[in-house]
């Protein structure tokens, strides 16, 4: 081999190790920096610390030579050029790593660079440990800083268990936990409904046992409402608010699953009260939705009933539970002429709403849109208790709630009825109550039982009753009870504005895809928290004032004028007539005279 080749590989070599010098710069500190700078100045053909260590070994020389004479030129410079810049990778990582490593922050100044790549391979070398923090700033310095190291987080985290409801025990001692109903009064006397006693808790406790959570939906966990414009007639029954369901829809609204949508009243409008064919004022829409906790509500329509105001009620609910009368124009109407209105809308703790554009021609049936959906009328509230416009309340809502729903772990309560159990002994009631027309409860009654619905019996046990006294409905807006008022309320949309004959039916087939059911307790607990009146069904208006000479009959309720029939002297007396039932009751009656006297001697003694 002459000495010009060996000089043209001496330059090759040379080459190579600038190449080398230059890889391995990027990734050494200032100190190995300068021990380079150092070499390169004085003089040697070969710079940096790897090609000094390589080329200082003479037999290694003699090896490299003994290559080149054995292997072509370009193969052995593109080997060597890929072993060097393999040691070379590896050796600025672990210079790389021992600098990270120190507790000092370091600056590091790079001279005669190309940025782009530079940049790339300090992007690169940041990778190797994540807790290394890179800041590249405009005068080309990187600032390593130790962090520590960041908090391990899953990629997907599982949510967490919702949290439910599920009851509580009386603590031992407590005088409710042991209470038993006491037989009712041998009294023959009284032989109607009467109240009975009920255990209630004392009211810091019942607001106190309030739960956090709401209570666990069996099955269904999403429920939805159908909305629709363009409406169609179905087979039979139904209207333009319910929005016709057909029966294939009500089949499968029965058919409890994780998310369903059913129609539930409000098929039109922007929201339920709004262009929906039951419309509210949106100042009323906004205080409605306001209402977060508990809704104690009632309705009157055609001016049925009088206005009764709750009794009993403490100041804590007072302030946290909202108190919502639905009227029609026609009770608004009578209401102001009563002066019974003011300016706020406000009697007593009665929150007044008034409905306008009704659904319904029939009194009773706008009032069902309110006792059984007011979950959609009342959306961000939990608790509700629905109770008719003549009943009046005496006792404080917590403690009803703690009573019938939170001790017994129960989302819907409702008491049965006093006397009837069975459906079919309560629809042939209503049909000798004139209730309704009797061909319409008969197609109700038919349908229900091909459907397989059959008398009452003891076999249903643990079922009380399928007849429920439905003047009060005390539930949890849960998805469940939900579905259920929904369901409910398409029946009576359905077939007829009686409720008590199709409740038995909605809530066993909701009882047959889960196991939810409905506390339904005794008829004498629900009156023992609301005083019963009487509808306003004997009168159309209110009685203007009696002229005088007129006899009035005054009861608890209104003022019933008599005309007292002028004297006829020529009268025919008639032997034995007929007598003709007294208006008074016992409590009306004078006492006689006899009774006077004993009553007015035992005074003065």
């Amino acid at each position: 081999m002459t000495n010009g080749s060996m000089g043209a590989r001496s330059s090759s070599v040379g080459n190579l190790g600038s190449v080398v010098v230059r890889s391995s710069s990027n990734g050494s500190l200032q100190q190995n920096y300068s021990n380079q700078n150092q070499q390169f100045s004085s003089g040697g053909g070969v710079v940096g610390p790897l090609s000094v260590k390589t080329f200082m070994n003479k037999d290694k020389d003699n090896a490299f030579m003994w290559i080149f004479k054995f292997a072509p030129r370009k193969k052995v410079g593109m080997m060597l050029l890929s072993i060097a810049s393999t040691v070379a990778m590896l050796w600025i990582l672990y210079i790389a790593k021992g600098d990270i490593n120190q507790k000092n922050n370091t600056l590091v100044r790079f001279s005669g660079y190309s940025p782009s790549i530079d940049e790339q391979r300090v992007q690169d070398s940041a990778l190797v440990n994540d807790q290394m923090k890179i800041t590249m700033n405009e005068d080309n310095m990187v600032d390593l800083t130790a962090q520590p190291p960041p908090p391990l987080i899953a990629a997907n985290p599982p949510p967490p268990d919702p949290v439910y409801f599920t009851g509580y025990t009386l603590p031992p001692g407590n005088p409710c936990e042991n209470f038993r109903m006491p037989p009712p009064p041998a009294d023959k006397k009284k032989t109607g409904p009467r109240p009975c006693p009920v255990c209630y808790l004392p009211l810091e406790d019942a607001i106190a046992l309030m739960p956090k959570a709401p209570s666990f939906s069996p099955v269904l966990h999403n429920l939805t409402y159908i909305h629709e414009e363009s409406l169609t007639k179905s087979e039979f029954g139904g209207s333009d608010f319910g929005g016709y369901p057909s029966l294939k829809q009500r089949n499968e609204s029965y058919d409890i699953k994780e998310s369903m949508a059913v129609h539930c009243g409000f098929v039109r409008g922007d929201r339920p009260g709004r262009k929906s064919g039951y419309d509210i004022n949106d100042s009323d829409l906004l205080q409605m939705d306001e209402c977060r906790g508990i809704v104690v509500a009632s309705a009157i329509f055609g001016a049925y009933d009088l206005l009764q105001q709750p009794a009993n009620i403490s100041e804590t609910a007072k302030q946290n539970v909202c108190f919502f009368m639905f009227i029609d124009e026609e009770t608004e109407t009578f209401m102001k002429n009563s002066s019974h209105v003011d300016y706020s809308k406000k009697i007593g703790l009665w929150n007044i709403v008034v409905i306008y554009n009704l659904p319904y021609t029939d009194p009773r049936r706008n009032g069902k849109v309110p006792k059984l959906l007011l979950h959609r009328l009342f959306p961000n509230a939990r608790y509700s208790i629905w109770m008719d416009g003549k009943l009046k309340l005496i006792v404080d809502p917590y403690q009803i709630l703690e009573r019938f729903l939170w001790r017994e772990n129960a989302s819907f309560a409702i008491s049965r009825h006093y006397k009837r159990f069975d459906v079919f002994v309560e629809a042939e009631a209503n049909k000798a109550a004139a209730k309704y027309d009797n061909a319409s409860i008969d197609f109700q009654i038919d349908f229900y039982r091909k459907e397989g619905l059959t008398p009452y019996t003891r076999a249903k046990l643990p079922i009380r009753s399928d007849v429920p006294e439905g003047c009060v409905v005390i539930r949890e807006h849960v998805p469940i009870s939900n579905l259920f008022t929904c369901l409910w309320f398409n029946e009576v949309d359905r077939f007829t504005s009686r409720d008590q004959i199709s409740f038995s039916t909605v809530r066993d087939k909701i009882r047959a895809k889960t196991n939810w059911t409905v506390n339904m307790f005794w008829d004498c607990e629900r009156r023992n928290f609301v005083i019963q009146g009487y509808h306003r069904d004997v009168l159309e208006h209110w009685a203007p004032p009696p002229p005088p000479g007129a006899l009035v009959v005054s009861n608890n309720r209104s003022s019933i004028r008599i005309e007292k029939p002028p004297k006829n002297p020529t009268e025919k007396i008639v032997s034995n007539p007929k007598k003709p039932p007294s208006t008074k009751r016992r409590r009306d009656k004078k006492p006689s005279s006899r009774r006077h006297r004993k009553v007015a001697a035992g005074a003065r003694n």
